[in-house]
């Protein structure tokens, strides 16, 4: 593998058309945002804000050689699927023609 970063985010849910049933989740995690807990955010299983629900995630970013794709998209496959119906996540590969580190002007590999 040539580059792996992780990092949190929030992912969006389902639409919640009763408001009242996250009025008090939606209150709980405006103040949390406004003392800026990330701890306590990261416990929540789910949390809402303007109606929408939003789910922890993380974000992976993985630079690997176009050999390792496949079997590094079929590990991230085999360990998050759940038999939930959604939200398992999504995997985007994309091709990546040139990395270029901006401080010493390296490109390809030796960039990564």
């Amino acid at each position: 593998m040539a580059g792996f970063t992780a990092i949190k985010v929030m992912g969006r849910g389902r639409l919640v058309e009763d408001l009242s049933v996250i009025a008090e989740r939606r209150k709980t995690l405006l103040a949390i945002s406004k003392a800026n807990d990330d701890s306590k955010t990261e416990k929540m299983v789910t949390q809402f804000l303007d109606g929408t629900r939003f789910f922890p995630r993380r974000l992976f970013t993985i630079l690997a050689h176009d050999e390792e794709v496949a079997k590094i998209v079929e590990t991230i496959i085999a360990v998050n699927r759940t038999d939930n119906k959604v939200g398992d996540g999504k995997i985007f590969v994309l091709p990546i023609s040139d990395v270029i580190r901006v401080r010493t002007g390296e490109t390809g590999d030796a960039a990564v």
